[in-house]
């Protein structure tokens, strides 16, 4: 397992003993693409754990592409029949020798750091990586494709609505080299739809909002990561804007739960937002969070040039997971505990 950790274990024991479909996972294989990720972590820890309590007899192919940082996340899995690791470029055809009943398409960029600085490849990884993924999809009959997507394809809130429900279309700027990540988002889901229509194969899109947990990788450069690595520092809590940016977050294992949901339970061609209306809060709102936790102060910077670069300008992107909510997802965690629970985690890794 990712750590040895008695909160992280209680997380993910908390939804492997949840009352989803089960039986329609057991002695299936599962592709993940992404599976070193934040999300793809969780997953492979839950499925595998699934494997040892329950006796699933479900197979993972994780697809990454760094064997020492799969090896660093699933060291204790190398050995086993149900876990294969394969090294692979999104960005290239999967040339590969398996049968899968699912994928879970999680593999992209996700950090304004990298939005910034490789914008190409960042653009390159939705696109292609998601052709070439529907493409393995449709040849070898896979069950159902769960891509990945994210809430940023709402672009800037015009001011009429509160939050957004999956018809809504916001206004993104093309022409911006920052809208690699969320055009490459909205184009890998009408490919999505594109490759239902053409190949008659089953894809379901999960729209997820800001996320967080102690699975997060070092490089990650989102605002929420900053500031929970300068909680496990014991540091104070650094801000680089005003902090009155307001979004809908959701913790790790709520995600993967609204995740099992939809592989199982989602509707062929829909799309689906994951969040938690109660989990709505500002950027200075999670730093006075995390400051009164710690014992530190909230302290004012200034963003570097890359870091401002990659920064979304939406202001307000609030997401309605009603739709999620009518087929039986329930979120579990309060954004005060999740955060608190990620700190601690990261604090005391075995």
């Amino acid at each position: 397992m990712f750590v040895n950790n008695k909160l992280y274990i209680e997380d993910i024991d908390a939804v492997a003993s949840g009352a989803f479909e089960w039986n329609k996972l057991k002695n299936k294989s599962i592709l993940i693409t992404g599976a070193a990720g934040l999300i793809g972590t969780f997953l492979v820890d839950l499925l595998m754990y699934r494997n040892i309590k329950y006796n699933d007899g479900i197979t993972i192919y994780a697809i990454g592409r760094n064997r020492e940082k799969a090896l660093s996340r699933f060291k204790e899995y190398f050995d086993s029949r149900f876990f294969v690791f394969i090294q692979q470029d999104i960005q290239k055809p999967l040339e590969i020798n398996i049968s899968a009943d699912y994928i879970i398409h999680g593999a992209s960029n996700t950090h304004p750091v990298a939005f910034s600085t490789e914008p190409i490849n960042t653009l390159l990884t939705c696109v292609l990586g998601t052709k070439f993924i529907l493409d393995f999809a449709s040849i070898h009959h896979v069950k159902r494709t769960l891509f990945l997507s994210t809430g940023e394809i709402y672009g800037v809130n015009r001011g009429d609505v509160e939050a957004f429900r999956e018809d809504y279309c916001g206004h993104i700027d093309c022409n911006a080299a920052r809208s690699c990540y969320p055009e490459g988002k909205r184009a890998a889901e009408t490919l999505c739809q594109a490759y239902i229509k053409e190949k008659n194969i089953d894809i379901v899109i999960a729209r997820c909002c800001h996320f967080y947990g102690s699975t997060m990788t070092d490089e990650d450069s989102r605002v929420i990561a900053q500031f929970i690595r300068n909680a496990v520092n014991k540091e104070n809590i650094v801000l680089k804007s005003k902090g009155d940016q307001l979004f809908s977050y959701c913790y790790v294992a709520d995600i993967c739960s609204a995740l099992l949901i939809l592989l199982l339970n989602g509707k062929n061609g829909e799309a689906y937002n994951i969040s938690d209306k109660n989990c709505n809060l500002s950027l200075l709102e999670i730093a006075g969070i995390l400051s009164e936790y710690t014992e530190r102060k909230t302290i004012f910077d200034t963003p570097s040039m890359v870091e401002s670069a990659g920064y979304s300008k939406a202001t307000k992107r609030l997401l309605d997971s009603s739709k999620l909510q009518e087929i039986g997802w329930v979120p579990r965690y309060p954004i005060k505990e999740g955060i608190i629970r990620t700190v601690e985690i990261l604090r005391h890794i075995e």
